[in-house]
């Protein structure tokens, strides 16, 4: 009997799973369907690139359709999974939700922006985990500068110019360093601002950043960016952004025209709303077989669920991409096996280590107990994720935006007219004459400029 699979997520391990089984499902075995909200998976770890302009937003995306030839992918979200009637709850971006029935379901939601109940933290700061927040910061932070070269205001300058960005794990620290050179290199087109009238200030609530590096890089890297100006506050929380100033646990308070929340994320909640079983913060119980435990014809893997570490006797595998990728491919085999009856494998993959791009050609990399920093550290970051861009066609765009960006100086145009690109039509309309008829309505007269 064929058996449909339907994969909720379209992420690391949902794309790599979905390949998988295209290549090794036989005709007729299985059928597949992929939904994810966005259509594409996001390489992650290069969104800081592109807020700094070293790579095109759109390379650090693999559209699902294309990636995923013979299977059905879906554009919209899972709202509700029942695993006992084996339906899914459907919305997609247009028109009534429906029911989708399957035989299997893979848990691969991933996982969400954790957020605080921080006052002003909605109204005032920007996320980074997506391709949007990406093209966001970056238009944002070039529109500062526009604005603090623009002004007489020494307040509305000041406020311009202070950059903060909560969370000292690795988006936090890639991001603020990108930003930085991304603002370093648009000064050079803004007369009256030097680098040191900018404000730059990484919070972070533990006493070390990096975690997952050794402590040695993570000591290196608060030097290398205080080196650059940049006021790294440890034991440090945020707790307020009211009307948009950054208030620190330590008394400390910015009053901050750019707020970054990058402080960890937390399980998707469709894992905890989908009846299956969850463990104290959210994530799905797993096996190391990465099937869902105790549930038949269920899966789950990636950052929200909790996989055994093998490697690691009583611990659950980290949320990062370097397992997700790997649970993916094992997961794509282990479906083919678990559809034809035989014997699944278990996940063990020893930490390998970990790298970050600290811009200004700088970074940090630990391989096993090589430990690397400065430029070899930016060269291993670049080289061991462009081994794991999704695709051929993204890995040569990827190339071709550093070949141009050593060649070249980095573009700084600002385009944050596209967030809001009904703007300026709306304003053209509003700045009509009214009249029995608008203008360019049937009948109406079009008023034009008079002749020269």
């Amino acid at each position: 009997m064929r058996k449909h699979i339907l994969i909720v997520g379209g992420g690391y391990v949902g794309m790599y799973a979905a390949r998988g089984l295209r290549k090794l499902i036989r005709s007729g075995e299985a059928s597949v369907t992929v939904v994810d909200p966005r259509g594409y998976m996001t390489y992650q770890p290069f969104l800081a690139e592109a807020v700094g302009g070293s790579i095109e937003p759109r390379h650090v995306a693999a559209p699902l359709g294309q990636v995923l030839k013979g299977v059905r992918v879906l554009t919209g979200r899972v709202t509700r999974v029942d695993h006992g009637e084996r339906t899914a709850e459907f919305q997609p971006p247009q028109g009534p939700a429906r029911t989708i029935p399957y035989d299997i379901v893979v848990m691969a939601a991933g996982s969400i922006t954790r957020a605080l109940p921080i006052p002003g933290l909605a109204e005032h700061a920007v996320g980074f985990k997506t391709i949007g927040e990406a093209v966001h910061l970056r238009n944002h932070v070039l529109a500062q500068l526009a604005a603090a070269a623009s002004t007489d205001d020494e307040g509305v300058r000041r406020r311009a110019l202070t950059f903060v960005v909560v969370g000292g794990g690795f988006a936090g620290v890639e991001a603020l360093a990108e930003m930085q050179g991304l603002a370093d290199e648009a000064l050079r087109y803004h007369d009256g601002i030097e680098p040191g009238d900018l404000s730059w200030t990484l919070v972070e609530a533990n006493n070390g950043i990096l975690p997952e590096l050794h402590g040695n890089l993570g000591r290196w890297t608060v030097d290398a960016l205080c080196k650059r100006g940049v006021d790294v506050r440890l034991g440090a929380r945020l707790t307020s952004a009211a009307g948009g100033a950054a208030v620190l646990s330590d008394g400390t308070e910015l009053d901050a025209g750019t707020l970054v929340w990058a402080a960890g994320g937390r399980p998707s909640p469709l894992a905890a709303a989908s009846g299956l079983p969850v463990d104290r913060i959210g994530r799905i119980t797993a096996t190391e077989y990465l099937t869902v435990a105790g549930v038949a014809d269920a899966f789950a893997a990636g950052d929200g669920a909790a996989v055994p570490d093998l490697t690691r006797p009583g611990e659950f595998t980290a949320p990062n991409a370097q397992h997700a990728v790997r649970q993916g491919k094992l997961l794509g085999r282990n479906l083919v096996a678990y559809v034809r009856g035989q014997r699944l494998r278990a996940y063990r993959h020893a930490y390998l280590g970990s790298v970050a791009g600290l811009g200004h050609r700088q970074g940090v990399a630990q391989v096993h107990r090589i430990k690397l920093t400065g430029f070899l550290g930016w060269l291993a970051h670049r080289v061991y994720h462009l081994g794991w861009v999704p695709t051929a066609r993204n890995k040569a765009a990827v190339l071709a935006d550093w070949t141009l960006a050593s060649l070249f100086r980095r573009g700084t145009v600002r385009l944050e007219a596209i967030e809001h690109a009904d703007e300026d039509f709306r304003q053209a309309l509003a700045a009509e004459r009214p009249g029995p008829l608008g203008a360019g309505q049937p009948g109406g007269e079009v008023h034009r400029p008079p002749a020269a």
